[in-house]
C-alpha cells in the first residue's frame, strides 16, 4: 500500500509541477509509460495549430513537429504513408484528454479557433474535438487537477467476447493495473488509461489510418523486448535506431492496434510559438 501511495504521489507531482508538466508520467515497475499518438497528418500545419491552441508545447526533433502535453507526445507525420480513415471505425475509436474545467477550456479553445463539439446529451463536463482528418478526442473534466489539460485515455472498440482477453493482455504486456471505471474494464498504465467498449462489428486495424499507432516509452528497450518475446509476442520489424537516435520497434496487439515501443532520445529545446 505504501508503495502504491508513493507512485500515485509521484505521478501527481510529475503532472502538476511547472517544468515537469512537459514530461511523460514516471515509468512503472517494469519500465513503461505512455508515449505517443502517431498521426499521419494530411494537413500537418492545421493539426499543429489545433494542438498548440489546446495547450500543447512544440518540439522539432529531427526537424519534424512533435506536440507535447502532460503524459503524451503527438507526432504529426509518418514517412510517406497517406492515412486512410479517422479513428471511428478502427480499433482505437478515440483518445482522450482531461481538463480542469471543460466549459472554461471549451471557451478558451473556441476563441483560439478550435471547433469543439458538445458532450453526449449536452453534458457540461464532457466535450469532443475532432482533428481536421478525423482523430476523435474526448474531453473530460477533473476539477481537482491543477494543470489545464493532460492526457487521459485511449479507448479501444472490440467484440464483447474479446474485451476480457484484451484487458488481461494490456495488463500483462505493459505492467498495467486491471480495474473498472463506471463498471467497464480498464487498464491503468502511467500516463494513460486503456478503456474498452463493445463493438458490434469487427473494427479496422490502425495501421494505415490517420491514427496509425500509439506508442509506449520504455526505460530499457532491450530488456523490454526480451520480456515480450519471452511471452510469445512477435516484433513487426527488427529493432532499429530512428533518425533522431531513439531505439524503436513495433508490435501489433491481437486485435489490430499497432504499437510502437520506443526508448526515446532527447527532444531538444522547446520551440517558442508565441
Amino acid at each position: 500500500m505504501k508503495t502504491h501511495i508513493f507512485v500515485v504521489l509521484l505521478l501527481a507531482s510529475a503532472l502538476t509541477a511547472g517544468p515537469a508538466a512537459a514530461q511523460p508520467a514516471p515509468f512503472n515497475e517494469i519500465g513503461v509509460t505512455m508515449g505517443h499518438w502517431h498521426i499521419v497528418s494530411r494537413d500537418m500545419e492545421a493539426n499543429k495549430t489545433l494542438f498548440l491552441a489546446m495547450g500543447g508545447k512544440l518540439y522539432m526533433p529531427g526537424g519534424n513537429p512533435l506536440v507535447m502535453f502532460p503524459g503524451v507526445y503527438i507526432n504529426l507525420i509518418l514517412g510517406t504513408e497517406k492515412g486512410d480513415g479517422g479513428t471511428v471505425g478502427s480499433v482505437v475509436n478515440h483518445v482522450g484528454f482531461i481538463v480542469d474545467n471543460v466549459q472554461k477550456r471549451v471557451a478558451q479553445w473556441k476563441a483560439a479557433g478550435v471547433a469543439v463539439l458538445p458532450g453526449n446529451n449536452n453534458r457540461l463536463d464532457q466535450a469532443f474535438v475532432v482533428t481536421p482528418d478525423g482523430v476523435r478526442i474526448e474531453i473530460l473534466e477533473d476539477r481537482t487537477q491543477s494543470i489545464p489539460v493532460r492526457h487521459e485515455h485511449v479507448h479501444l472498440s472490440l467484440p464483447e467476447a474479446e474485451i476480457p482477453k484484451a484487458q488481461a493482455w494490456y495488463a500483462k504486456t505493459f505492467g498495467g493495473k486491471a480495474g473498472t471505471r463506471n463498471n467497464a474494464p480498464v487498464v491503468d498504465i502511467p500516463g494513460v488509461q486503456i478503456r474498452f467498449a463493445r463493438a458490434d462489428t469487427k473494427q479496422a486495424p490502425t495501421r494505415g489510418r490517420i491514427l496509425d499507432h500509439i506508442g509506449f516509452d520504455v526505460r530499457d528497450h532491450a530488456a523490454f523486448v526480451r520480456k515480450i518475446q519471452a511471452e510469445g509476442i512477435r516484433l513487426d520489424e527488427p529493432v532499429r535506431k530512428s533518425p533522431t537516435g531513439s531505439t524503436i520497434t513495433y508490435i501489433t496487439d491481437p486485435w489490430g492496434t499497432r504499437i510502437e515501443i520506443i526508448q526515446r532520445a532527447p527532444l531538444g529545446p522547446q520551440v517558442q510559438t508565441q
